[in-house]
């Protein structure tokens, strides 16, 4: 390591001094040495690599001083040959070394990353729907990058450069103090100058990379937002793009302050460094060569001393930092530590029970349930909270109970928050309840596999989310082997082939972010037809037609009618007029069923029900009214 890689490692090391200073359990330590286990024999093998490196290092600068003295001793010319010669091996044997040091420690790193990123992504994705409406994306993201990376550090840099820097250290402190010991003590007593700028520096530094770090933040969620397809339609139509650009102005600006004044501050602290190596030098050189020519050493020595003076400061340096370097490495294993210590709610069981092909009805037998609290489910650092809320466990159903024989439709209707979406979700197991049990085809869903599950129940929600990639893979993400003929199949039975048809690129159309190059009902019948590619015996729609148009409804409802054909269905609906021939309708309030029939048996309860039909009825013949009044004026 030269002088300069030393005052890096000193600079970033104490920048990064801050983030580790939290304390680190002995069960993170415990936890990142069995996850290095795999990786034990790429370990030592780079382990003895380094230090074979380190002591090439040194030997060069011994065999340069030996070259010296043969010249000023002025000895055979094979003498001078050999050593150069030998001075050459060493180096091509460093480069090979060094070759082989970077590849293993590549290997390490890049695997390291690919087992992290993999775990936590499969672990997160076994987490409940809770945890992803609490948590914020980027700090997720944020611990299947930065974090990672982080913990990679530990294997590809951290362990050999203190083993190689150990190594490397003592060789060079042996052979300088058996040189000229009166040399190398008074060269050791300029590291705390070579030391303490480094700490000065690197804190003020930190500082202005934290603040950075916080604004470019800040910008990239203005970004995210306002980029978005709602987020730029809320500007545009509430918004005052002037003060939005004026803000992100000043982020900007304030950013580019900071890059300025961490480029002069690194110029100051290197110039600094470099001012004392080379006062390190001078005085191996007037001390040495005053020896030299006294006779207490060779010329030789002089030269030896010198060159290994980098040898010496290097490795002080970064086995100063190195304490920082295991800490910020720990504390990065500590964070992916967290999130795979979140226990998924929602498990399968060893033995799952295979679920008959067929027509299945549906029950729920005295289900009660409460949302899971945040301390189950989230943590405090992914929400970006001091302390989690406590509130949540209050039970939301209360013993609700009913049956769908096979191929029947049971709709649910109430007040928003009675419960109807909570009931769908756990048919769909996205929760699980608390007591009682929820089953399909007599079979309880928690006995049931999550593929004999998925493709069992099929859902269709209010929003119709689809990913930012082409219609056949948004179709595929739910069969992906399906074929195209099978895709422009249910794309007909959605009412959509001739939509597709008519695009430029087929079904290669990318559709946007959330599906927002689609019209609404377009997005709608998108992910009926991605219903219809599963042929699930269970079909959920959750207010599927809530936001459409009069016509996208009609259309959407046909396309309903090929999902739900011989089929069980569980329909939530803000509009009654959709739920009409429903086998049975459920009015839900408060977590309970407060009634029960079919449509006509319950508007002759004139109960809530009946009530809810007259207020939508009254509703709309308003509207009707409104419509045909002639204009005033």
């Amino acid at each position: 390591m030269s002088m300069e890689g030393a005052a890096w490692s000193s600079l970033w090391g104490t920048m990064r001094s801050e983030k580790s200073n939290s304390g680190i359990s002995k069960d993170t330590v415990r936890r990142t040495i069995l996850f290095a286990k795999p990786y034990g024999r790429k370990l030592l093998l780079f382990v003895v690599l380094s230090v074979a490196s380190a002591a090439l290092a040194v030997a060069t600068p011994v065999l340069a001083g030996q070259v010296v003295n043969a010249i000023v001793a002025k000895s055979a010319v094979d003498v001078v040959v050999r050593l150069a010669v030998l001075i050459a091996v060493v180096a091509v044997l460093d480069a090979g070394l060094s070759l082989m040091i970077r590849w293993i420690s590549a290997n390490l790193g890049e695997g390291v990353i690919l087992d992290l990123r993999t775990s936590v992504f499969d672990h997160v994705q076994r987490m409940p729907i809770a945890f992803f409406t609490r948590t914020r994306t980027g700090a997720l993201v944020s611990r299947l990058n930065n974090d990672v990376i982080g913990a990679q550090q530990a294997f590809s840099g951290t362990l050999s450069g203190i083993v190689s820097n150990s190594v490397q250290l003592i060789l060079t402190l042996i052979v300088m103090l058996n040189t000229s010991w009166l040399v190398t003590l008074l060269a050791l007593v300029l590291l705390p100058v070579f030391l303490l700028p480094a700490r000065r520096f690197g804190s003020r530094l930190a500082g202005l990379r934290r603040e950075g770090a916080d604004l470019n933040a800040d910008m990239s969620t203005q970004m995210t937002e306002r980029f978005s397809a709602p987020g730029a339609t809320l500007v545009k139509l509430f918004g005052r793009p002037a003060e939005e650009s004026r803000e992100f102005a000043a982020r900007a600006d304030r950013v580019r302050e900071i890059g300025v004044r961490a480029a002069i501050l690194q110029f100051v602290f290197f110039t600094a460094l470099m001012l004392v190596s080379a006062l390190a030098l001078a005085l191996v050189y007037g001390v040495g060569g005053t020896l030299a020519i006294g006779g207490a050493l060779n010329a030789g020595d002089v030269v030896v001393l010198a060159l290994l003076l980098t040898r010496l400061y290097a490795p002080l340096t970064a086995l100063a930092n190195a304490r920082v370097d295991i800490m910020s490495a720990l504390v990065s294993f500590d964070r992916v530590f967290e999130i795979l210590d979140l226990k998924p709610l929602i498990t399968e069981k060893a033995v799952t029970t295979p679920l008959q092909p067929g027509p299945v009805g549906i029950e729920f037998a005295d289900v009660r349930f409460a949302y899971p609290s945040a301390q189950k489910v989230s943590l405090a650092s992914l929400e970006d909270v001091a302390v989690l809320d406590t509130r949540g466990g209050e039970e939301v159903l209360h013993g609700i109970s009913f049956r769908a024989e096979p191929g029947q439709t049971v709709a649910l209707v109430g007040s928003s928050g009675a419960g109807k979406s909570t009931i769908a979700q756990l048919l769909s197991r996205l929760y699980d309840v608390d007591s009682g049990a929820v089953r399909i085809g007599g079979t309880d869903v928690r006995d049931l596999s999550f593929d004999g599950l998925r493709a069992a129940v099929g859902m269709v929600t209010q929003d119709g989310h689809l990913f930012h990639e082409s219609i056949r893979s948004n179709l595929r993400l739910a069969k992906p082997d399906a074929t195209d003929a099978q895709i422009w199949d249910v794309l007909h039975r959605a009412r959509l082939e001739d939509f597709a048809l008519a695009l430029p690129d087929g079904l290669d159309t990318v559709v946007g972010e959330r599906g927002y190059r689609l019209s609404g009902g377009e997005r709608q019948r998108l992910t009926i037809a991605r219903l219809l590619l599963v042929q699930p015996a269970v079909v959920i729609l959750d207010e599927a037609t809530a936001a459409l148009d009069s016509t996208n409804e009609a259309a959407v409802q046909a396309a309903l009618g090929e999902a739900l054909a011989g089929r069980t269905a569980v329909v939530i609906a803000h509009r009654l007029s959709t739920i009409r021939s429903a086998d049975l309708i459920l009015v839900v309030e408060a977590g309970q069923i407060v009634e029960r029939g079919t449509h006509d048996q319950l508007i002759g309860k004139g109960g809530r029900y009946a009530e809810l039909h007259d207020t939508q009825f009254a509703q709309a013949v308003a509207a009707v009214v409104d419509a045909e009044l002639p204009e005033n004026g």
